[in-house]
């Protein structure tokens, strides 16, 4: 009897992603707010764009990204040759997982961290470790305690995914200076269009030689189903993982709907001040009828019950109405439910089904 096939250390170990729910029985048209995307969609540009690039199917898509790579640059202020585009910003964690890490080396991220986190680590041997979080906060002193010479990858969302928080400057800084210098600080900046005045960790990236920034365009340029995203590394690291990206990993479609959508920056300003306005009603709203919200700097919240079985109750309660929103029990928030800020009108409807669910109570 032949030896069973078994697959590389770690694999099994992989607990499948789970998704934001996005169909309801009984309700042909529910309103979407698990998955935090762009209410309004991609802009009227990058739908034009998609739908000429349809011509061109037939031929293969350019393996360097150069126009959507100088596009980013030109607008974002970066260096074009310093950036990598992948499948989402999930192809780039994953990337870095292989390329940096392994059996016996650890990838660190914190106790509500992406799940890609973990799912990457494993997929390329390595040990994932968590490390808890302070009220809801990466606590930076639990990483520098932790990290150690085994440390290849720490990867911290920021803002943050469920919790909505976010990190200063300052201590980002003090972050990068403290980790080993063998440990590369992976910076997700997948809600960072949201956070006013942040830069996503650039100035980090261009200043040291062991910092990666990571951007998408599935949140503020509503883009989700052309999974399109990017990293800003030092050269050297962009050489790397250029050796094992995939040669022809995004389609011509997105990448033309991507770089238009990079050039309609009238159209994703409108997007963020619809959402920062929004943003504000919701939070208010949902601590008036006396839920716990921390202050959001993405776009959803995270709305703390009194415990589970309330959450799953007000979740229930939604799904009665309609609106599908996500109970993050997964990153450990069992007592709570994230919501995406929609359209006024969605917002409007939130919070008039949780002002029933909170007056039958």
């Amino acid at each position: 009897m032949s030896a069973p096939i078994r697959p590389q250390p770690g694999i099994l170990d992989i607990a499948l992603y789970q998704g934001g729910q996005s169909a309801l029985e009984g309700h042909a048209d529910p309103l979407k707010l698990s998955s935090n995307e762009n209410p309004f969609g991609p802009s009227p540009a990058a739908l034009e764009a998609m739908q000429a690039a349809l011509a061109d199917s037939h031929r293969y898509p350019s393996t360097d990204h150069a126009r959507l790579r100088a596009a980013i640059a030109e607008v974002q202020g970066l260096d074009a040759d310093r950036i990598i585009c992948g499948v989402g910003s999930d192809e780039i964690i994953h990337l870095l997982c292989q390329a940096y890490a392994g059996e016996g080396l650890e990838v660190m991220h914190t106790a509500h961290g992406f799940a890609m986190y973990r799912i990457s680590a494993l997929a390329a041997g390595a040990t994932p470790v968590e490390v808890p979080e302070g009220e809801r906060v990466v606590d930076v002193d639990a990483i520098l305690e932790r990290a150690g010479p085994d440390t290849r990858l720490v990867f911290i969302a920021n803002p943050a995914n469920p919790t909505a928080t976010f990190l200063a400057a300052d201590a980002l800084t003090r972050l990068a200076d403290g980790l080993p210098a063998t440990c590369i600080l992976v910076l997700d900046g997948a809600y960072a269009e949201f956070a006013e005045g942040y830069d996503g960790g650039r100035a980090l990236v261009e200043a040291r030689d062991n910092v990666v920034m990571m951007r998408t365009f599935s949140k503020a340029y509503g883009l989700g189903g052309l999974r399109v995203g990017y990293g800003y590394a030092p050269q050297a690291i962009i050489d790397v993982l250029t050796r094992i990206r995939g040669p022809f990993n995004l389609s011509g479609i997105a990448l033309a709907g991507a770089e238009a959508a990079v050039h309609d920056t009238a159209w994703v300003a409108e997007c963020l001040r619809v959402n920062a306005e929004e943003r504000a009603r919701l939070t208010g709203g949902v601590r008036q009828l006396g839920i716990a919200c921390d202050d959001s700097f993405a776009n959803f919240i995270l709305a703390r019950f009194a415990d589970e079985a309330e959450a799953l109750a007000a979740d229930k309660h939604l799904k009665s109405r309609g609106i599908i929103v996500r109970h993050p029990k997964n990153y450990g928030f069992p007592q709570a439910l994230r919501i995406t800020v929609g359209r006024p009108e969605d917002n409007s409807r939130v919070l008039d089904a949780l002002a029933d669910f909170k007056g039958a109570t």
